[in-house]
């Protein structure tokens, strides 16, 4: 009798530990939002500036097809010969519409004849960023190597406000005006008086410079991408 007591206990405390272990199920949901916008008017958002050698009615950087659905920018470079550079000071801006600052912490180029490609980003898009002051560029690609990884930071966007008809700011005195380029299918500013300036204005301007070595092989059409890495961090 004693032993078939126990063994009631041990099965009886079974059963409850089963019952306290056991596995519990629950659904809920959360409902979401996003939208898909046209490249020049997405939260981060490329904004055109300089006109393409190769096609002087257009841009460097431009959509192609401007259907919804086929909304991808590109940035044309032109044609070189061997033993040229040239430097477009400012391909497009890079705007930041977030309400908190965002950092870019490196560039790297990858494809056919990224050896030929460096970057810069820089405060004035007027002017070569090689003779700029230190504190309003940074060299971001070298002959197509990355200067600096995830664990850098080449430029601080300061806050936007989530207009996109504008860069640098709502206020009179500061904002640039972005308006549509309706041959390139972007936004474009051409501004000479306001100039980026990092961890303050919500943008930055990207130079891009061709290097053709005096030995280089005819290349009907390089192509490659243009990686821009970003970074950021809120608070509640």
């Amino acid at each position: 009798m004693r032993i078939d007591r126990r063994l009631t206990f041990i099965g009886v405390l079974l059963i409850v530990l089963s019952m306290t272990m056991a596995t519990q199920y629950a659904t809920t949901k959360v409902s979401y939002t996003f939208g898909i916008v046209h490249p020049s008017n997405a939260d981060i958002r490329f904004v055109g500036s300089d006109n393409s050698s190769a096609d002087p009615a257009a841009r460097v950087l431009r959509v192609t097809n401007n259907a919804s659905g086929s909304r991808t920018v590109v940035i044309s470079l032109g044609d070189w010969m061997p033993s040229s550079v040239k430097n477009y000071t400012a391909v497009f801006a890079i705007v930041n519409e977030e309400g908190f600052k965002v950092n870019i912490t490196h560039i790297n180029v990858s494809g056919t004849g990224a050896s030929n490609i460096s970057i810069y980003l820089h405060g004035n898009r007027t002017t070569d960023a090689a003779s700029e002051v230190a504190s309003a560029k940074v060299l971001s690609v070298r002959a197509g190597v990355s200067q600096h990884t995830t664990a850098n930071c080449e430029w601080v966007l300061g806050a936007g406000d989530g207009n996109t008809s504008t860069m640098n700011g709502s206020t009179y005195a500061t904002r640039i005006l972005t308006p549509w380029d309706v041959t390139s299918h972007v936004r474009y500013n051409d501004t000479t008086v306001r100039y980026a300036k990092n961890n303050s204005y919500d943008y930055v301007w990207v130079q891009i410079s061709i290097s053709v070595s005096s030995t280089a092989p005819d290349q009907a059409a390089a192509t490659g991408q243009i990686w821009i890495h970003f970074k950021a961090t809120t608070h509640s």
